[in-house]
């Protein structure tokens, strides 16, 4: 199912739902926009994200734009490591409810 060509079907999807489309575009664009956090921050923080998230097409968007903003493959490195890292926490603090409170 996962093609980045599917990527090219989102003007059909925005033919389809066009005001929903707009505000989609436009809270991205202000999401991702340098702010207190540079750029290039959020887009690691997106990576994250996608790396925890597991999205395939945000992760290859997201690495493209994180290079542009001027991330390095050693930042990219310790994203992931963090984002892995969250992973595993949340398996082992879920994993209290699975024993005896006594």
């Amino acid at each position: 199912m996962y093609d980045m060509q599917n990527i090219k079907k989102l003007g059909t999807l925005g033919k389809l739902a066009p005001e929903a489309m707009e505000a989609f575009k436009a809270f991205d664009q202000a999401a991702l926009a340098d702010g207190a956090i540079p750029r290039k921050y959020k887009e690691l923080m997106a990576l994250a994200v996608a790396l925890t998230t597991q999205c395939p097409y945000c992760l290859e968007i997201h690495r493209k734009a994180a290079l542009a903003a001027g991330a390095t493959e050693q930042e990219m490195a310790e994203t992931t490591f963090l984002a892995a890292a969250l992973r595993a926490g949340a398996a082992v603090t879920h994993g209290t409810h699975l024993v005896d409170h006594g």
